[in-house]
């Protein structure tokens, strides 16, 4: 591992290789109000990077590679995902030696003084960090972050200061293109959260036993004297961590807190306080429940905890409440595993049983396509009363995959009467056929249905009636 030391007086210089990436161009961000001189290049940069870091006179004045960036006197190259390793500006680097870091191994060397929170899991993470990090600023602590979505009170999803304190989301992707490994392996928490574990990422990891053995790793990084708070309700995981104890950490199971719903509201009670809650659905509670006990770790006392879990609405796109009207809610979801599509679906159909339910979700992933991949679907869309699963031609054409047969999606999900719809017009003319009175919708998909305008159909679907 290398370490960077900053010199004394004199402000980090920092080359950003595809600064234009989600969370890339918001370190870069974070770096230059830090104080760092920073720059970047990358060959596309779309919005909201383009203007985000146009705001802050970060954005690249050409778009392309440019090995005249690459100079002697950085003090480190930061590699994006988006960077292959022909990079002409990553091999000057190489060449001249300088100090190469992916982006979590940069987060870790910024936060090598810090106590390090880290939550990981194939479902649930970005809520349960978003959970900590609304509630830890509600409570007026002083804490550095990483997170994958947009969330409220939050300009960035990336802040890297002199807080004694960082909660990251810890993706099981790998770190970038020098180094295969997962993020959340180069992390080293002190607190460590697993929210479950189900199969994804088929194309990084061809088998389940390779998934699984991701998440061993990642408890053996648990700094010692550490603590794994761990989702005590998935067989999985629960059978991980019984097979694999460390006697050097502390071990901290969770399931589902004391609670009740009333008239579409959920209420919720930890240690005989209680409160109603803005967000819904068993997953939204085990993540809760986590995030109560990484905040009671560091300090944050339950009555605190209970009126700042009150006041939080959700990251984006996740059971995101688009918008509504008196008998119709429209939610954006970012669910595309089946572990979280048959979260989402529970979550929406226990909260208003009385209401049908219309579920859509996009295949748009590496493992959502592939039609090896297709039978872990079974089951995921069950409770919906109508659905739809969509994918386009051009999803598969840009990620160079073979053809996936109706067919073939409609046997894995065995879902009695699922439509499937591989064409945008087919898919919103469908979504505006139905009726919604006394209904509510569930758009389920990390990409955009191929260019579905979601805003001109909500309001053609509220005003339908």
């Amino acid at each position: 591992m290398q370490t960077l030391q900053p010199h004394k007086n004199v402000f980090m210089k920092i080359h950003f290789i595809s600064i234009g990436g989600s969370v890339m161009h918001q370190l870069a961000i974070s770096l230059h109000r830090k104080g760092y001189t920073v720059t970047g290049s990358d060959d596309e940069i779309f919005e909201p990077a383009k203007s985000n870091l146009e705001k802050e006179d970060l954005l690249p004045i050409d778009i392309g590679w440019e090995p005249d960036f690459i100079t002697s006197d950085l003090d480190a190259v930061i590699l994006g995902m988006h960077a292959r390793e022909d990079n002409p500006e990553l091999i000057k680097a190489k060449e001249l030696g300088l100090k190469i870091y992916s982006f979590p191994e940069y987060i870790y060397e910024e936060s090598k003084d810090k106590k390090r929170v880290a939550v990981g899991g194939s479902h649930g993470k970005t809520t349960t960090t978003s959970m900590i990090m609304h509630i830890l600023q509600y409570t007026h602590q002083r804490f550095d972050y990483m997170v994958g979505a947009r969330l409220e009170g939050f300009d960035l999803s990336v802040k890297i200061s002199d807080a004694p304190l960082i909660v990251c989301e810890a993706d099981e992707y790998p770190a970038s293109t020098l180094n295969k490994h997962p993020k959340f392996h180069f992390l080293f928490p002190h607190i460590a959260v697993l929210t479950g574990i189900a199969w994804d990422h088929i194309n990084v990891f061809p088998t389940f036993e390779i998934y699984l053995e991701q998440f061993r790793i990642f408890i053996d990084k648990i700094e010692k004297g550490g603590m794994l708070i761990y989702n005590m309700t998935d067989s999985v995981l629960a059978d991980l961590v019984e097979k694999h104890k460390r006697n050097d950490i502390q071990y901290q199971p969770y399931d589902l807190p004391t609670h009740h719903i009333s008239e579409g509201i959920t209420y919720v009670s930890f240690d005989g306080a209680k409160t109603a809650l803005r967000v819904f659905g068993n997953h939204n509670l085990l993540n809760l429940h986590a995030a109560y006990l990484v905040t009671k770790a560091l300090g944050v006392n339950t009555e605190a905890f209970i009126s700042a879990a009150a006041t939080f609405t959700g990251a984006s796109k996740r059971l995101e409440l688009v918008s509504k009207n008196m008998h119709t809610n429209i939610y954006r979801d970012f669910a595309h595993a089946p572990s979280k599509v048959n979260a989402s679906i529970d979550a929406v159909k226990e909260q208003y049983p009385e209401r049908q339910l219309f579920a859509v979700l996009e295949l748009h992933t590496y493992s959502s396509l592939n039609v090896d991949f297709m039978q872990q679907y079974k089951g995921a869309m069950e409770k919906a009363d109508k659905a739809v699963v969509f994918y386009a031609q051009h999803a598969l054409e840009i990620k160079h995959m073979p053809d996936l047969p109706k067919e073939k999606v409609i046997a894995g999900f065995n879902k009695k009467d699922l439509v499937v719809l591989t064409d945008r017009s087919e898919l919103e003319s469908w979504l505006k056929k139905q009726n919604y009175r006394n209904a509510n919708l569930l758009l389920m998909s990390s990409g955009d249905y191929d260019g579905l305008n979601i805003p001109d159909l909500t309001k053609f679907i509220l005003n339908k009636d």
